[in-house]
């Protein structure tokens, strides 16, 4: 089965302003599994690339929250899901393109990211 999953920046990642439960080591273990990831923020998509290059964590995508729907066009996936921390942005956005949503805490408790087992 394939999964995808697209995470906001702020308030959701480590790295975000402010700071959120999804670390850039969570995002590599999803990604050992095989999981389709990417960045859907309302920072320029180029910030967003910057940022992945800056913590050498590969991606497959970066867009905005707007073009979540578009992702389901650009990659053959099962499941697509996002994790965001707004409920008028982020779940919104993510109902309205059908992909399931996580807050940032339970993605970071959700074993597709869980690392070591932990």
């Amino acid at each position: 089965m394939s999964i995808l999953m697209s995470f906001d920046i702020d308030g959701t990642m480590e790295v975000g302003d402010p700071p959120g439960a999804v670390t850039m080591e969570m995002v590599r273990n999803a990604r050992a599994r095989g999981i389709v990831t990417g960045s859907c923020s309302d920072r320029p998509m180029s910030t967003q690339r910057a940022i992945w290059e800056e913590y050498g964590v590969e991606y497959d995508f970066v867009c905005y929250k707007h073009m979540l729907p578009d992702l389901k066009d650009q990659f053959d996936a099962d499941e697509f899901y996002h994790v965001g921390d707004r409920d008028d942005l982020d779940r919104k956005f993510a109902i309205r393109a059908g992909f399931g949503f996580f807050w940032p805490d339970e993605a970071a408790q959700h074993p597709l990211l869980l690392v070591d087992g932990s």
